[in-house]
């Protein structure tokens, strides 16, 4: 490495420090509400969660660091609250593994208990938590599940006294968590006999998904295991993984990335530990591809490359720890899109495309379809995966469907 290219590096990670050293200083600003008006302009606040610090400045908040401080305060969160997309932006990274989820959960949450912002966020705010609900702890926040769940019950409360108007799609999103915490409740006091019949009702269930699956239904599969999960126990947190994440594989072949998210994000919030189900962070990653969001897939994509470098699963041993090759172009692929210097590189035609992105930056420019993940790529334990990698479905059009190597468990 040498030449252009380690000057492009080193001027990316000076200005990204530089970046960030600069949002740490407005930072100190945001403290005094004085000062927000000053702060708060549409055009800052647009970027601000695009202002990541990159992957060489992992200890720095950045962006996501300023836009929490802001909504500490009610005058800051009306401006972001006056932002769609931001409170969108917002809900992307709460549902991502970025070692500032949690930050991103604090605003939506301030947001949504502020009468004066609440019914501007609710429709996006609400369903990114109630995916959320069923976090445990996140660093130092300790029953953060519990936390959104009172947030929304209160919601429930407030739409009966008539503070909040809410919309029917948001109170069915609060209705289905309060619905899983009563399940909860009734299955403490079910005998253990019943609470086998129905995990191995659910088992049932979900072998015929698989089937369906196998076979080219995939809106049949879907339902099956939407079906098993109305079956399955809350406390078999597991088997529940496993259907969500089954599930999430549906929706990317139904090219339904949004429903693929919300899915691959409930089964990432289940498994222990948190965040690291390694299927579910490549189907994550694969749907926000899809919807363009590289920082997002970025994320998801580089966690799931380290679980299977150190997973003990036989299948991945077999293969001595080797990186998916679909995954490491997917890691490439981001790393381009979401390279600090790209859009001024592009405004001023330094770059006019990804070949020439690669190019600058020093990487392959391979811009094959990348693959995405089979059952022998992540492993299995050989008992209830189901692959399929020769067959290939077809869309109307008669294309190959890009997630024709993707199994099931």
């Amino acid at each position: 490495m040498g030449g252009v290219e380690m000057e492009s590096r080193k001027a990316e990670e000076w200005a990204s420090q530089l970046q960030c050293w600069s949002l740490q200083l407005i930072n100190c600003f945001a403290f005094k509400a004085e000062f927000l008006s000053t702060i708060c302009k549409p055009e800052l606040l647009t970027k601000l969660l695009g202002m990541w610090g990159g992957l060489v400045n992992e200890n720095s908040p950045a962006g996501i660091g300023l836009l929490r401080t802001i909504c500490h305060h009610k005058l800051g969160r009306g401006l972001v609250a006056n932002c769609p997309g931001i409170v969108e932006a917002l809900c992307n990274i709460a549902r991502t593994s970025d070692d500032w989820q949690y930050m991103a959960i604090d605003c939506l949450l301030w947001l949504l208990q502020d009468p004066s912002t609440c019914h501007k966020v609710m429709d996006k705010a609400i369903p990114a938590l109630v995916d959320l609900s069923e976090i445990s702890t996140l660093g130092d926040h300790k029953k953060l599940g519990d936390s959104i769940v009172n947030v929304l019950q209160e919601w429930i409360r407030s739409q009966g006294t008539g503070r909040n108007s809410m919309s029917n799609r948001s109170k069915e999103h609060i209705e289905e968590v309060l619905d899983c915490r009563q399940r909860l409740k009734w299955e403490k006091s079910m005998p253990k006999e019943d609470l086998h019949i129905k995990q191995a009702a659910a088992l049932v269930v979900k072998l015929e998904g698989n089937s369906l699956f196998s076979a080219g239904n995939i809106s049949g599969a879907a339902a099956k295991y939407s079906e098993a999960l109305s079956l399955c126990p809350m406390r078999s947190k597991k088997e529940r993984v496993v259907l969500y994440s089954n599930r999430a594989q549906c929706h990317l072949h139904l090219q339904q990335p949004l429903a693929a998210i919300s899915d691959a994000t409930r089964a990432l919030c289940l498994h222990d530990p948190l965040n690291r189900h390694a299927k579910s962070l490549c189907r994550r990653a694969e749907a926000y591809d899809m919807l363009g969001l590289a920082k997002e897939s970025l994320f998801d994509a580089i966690l799931f490359i380290n679980e299977c470098s150190q997973s003990n699963d036989p299948d991945l041993s077999l293969r001595q720890n080797k990186v998916p090759d679909y995954a490491e172009r997917l890691v490439k692929k981001q790393m381009r899109a979401a390279w600090l210097f790209r859009e001024v590189a592009v405004k001023h035609g330094g770059v006019h495309g990804e070949d020439a992105a690669g190019e600058m930056y020093g990487q392959e420019t391979d811009d094959s379809e990348w693959e995405t993940a089979s059952g022998s790529d992540i492993g299995n334990d050989g008992r209830d995966e189901i692959g399929d990698e020769d067959c290939e479905w077809k869309n109307k059009d008669g294309r190959k469907d890009m997630y024709n190597r993707s199994s099931i468990r």
